[in-house]
């Protein structure tokens, strides 16, 4: 069984409303985990990232299983808590984010530069939150274990600019990721924003990749990486909430590759399933 581990910090999100607020659970590498676990349950997913004692910790931790994502990757810090954010939505419908992060328990990942969690695993799955979050330090060693390591890397950048200490970071970051990664999954918007490329920079940049993936572009569908694949993609019919668009197309994709499924199968199931989220609330659909 080919076993999984998705990368990176799960959160407390608080969604306000008139009455008061709605508590649930959210992150991005965690959205593409369960995704992927609900398209191939045969594949074995499992969350890496580090937890407090605390009870928000404990939520997290239940939410994850309760989904079917694995937790032994999980390390638990004493006296430590998860990081929070809280959405809150205009008159007209815009959403605004609040933040409480910087004393997150997953920015402890991989202390001391002990990589050994990731032992045993056939795939890795990492986004440009997972390495934001962590030290410019902990980012390079990391940087410098995966590329010794045999293990399939899967990354999709997911450009936060706040997270970053500096652009400059981003972008050492993020080409030596592009460079290593076997599956390669950016959202042109992303790439846009980070390296100041046009659409068309970014497609030319990617169609010299050496692995397989996705350039996403939201309702055109995704660009092929690695293969020249030609198929039409319908757009969703009614698009209310695209929270987890990106992560929801990368669960359907890897769930659809990492199963034996052609890549023209797999941009076809990435796609269907975002098309398919963003026409619900929520970064998870439930029921």
């Amino acid at each position: 069984m080919t076993r999984i581990a998705c990368i990176g910090e799960a959160m407390i999100e608080l969604s306000m409303l008139e009455t008061g607020a709605k508590v649930g659970v959210a992150g991005d590498t965690l959205n593409t985990a369960i995704y992927m676990h609900r398209a191939a349950p045969d594949l074995q997913v499992e969350y890496v990232t580090c937890l407090g004692d605390d009870p928000f910790s404990g939520r997290i931790a239940d939410f994850i299983a309760s989904h079917g994502v694995g937790t032994s990757g999980i390390r638990i810090i004493p006296n430590a808590s998860p990081g929070l954010y809280a959405i809150t939505t205009s008159a007209d419908g815009e959403r605004s984010f609040t933040y409480w992060r910087s004393e997150a328990a997953a920015r402890q990942l991989f202390a001391n530069h002990d990589f050994s969690s990731l032992n045993g695993y056939d795939v890795l799955y990492l986004s440009g939150i997972s390495v934001a979050i962590l030290p410019h330090s902990v980012r390079l060693a990391l940087l410098d274990w995966l590329e010794g390591a045999s293990v399939r890397l899967v990354y999709d950048s997911n450009f936060r600019p706040r997270l970053w200490d500096s652009v400059e970071h981003a972008r050492q970051i993020n080409q030596r990721l592009w460079r290593r990664a076997d599956i390669a999954l950016p959202s042109i918007d992303d790439e846009m924003a980070l390296f100041g490329e046009s659409a068309d920079q970014v497609a030319a940049r990617f169609a010299g990749h050496h692995g397989v993936g996705a350039l996403k572009r939201g309702e055109n569908g995704p660009l092929s990486i690695g293969q020249s694949i030609d198929q039409t993609y319908e757009p969703a019919k009614n698009v209310l909430d695209t929270t987890a668009a990106g992560d929801s197309f990368n669960g359907g994709y890897l769930a659809a590759l990492l199963t034996g499924k052609s890549q023209a199968e797999a941009l076809m199931a990435g796609h269907n399933l975002a098309s398919t989220v963003v026409q619900f609330r929520g970064a998870i659909i439930h029921g």
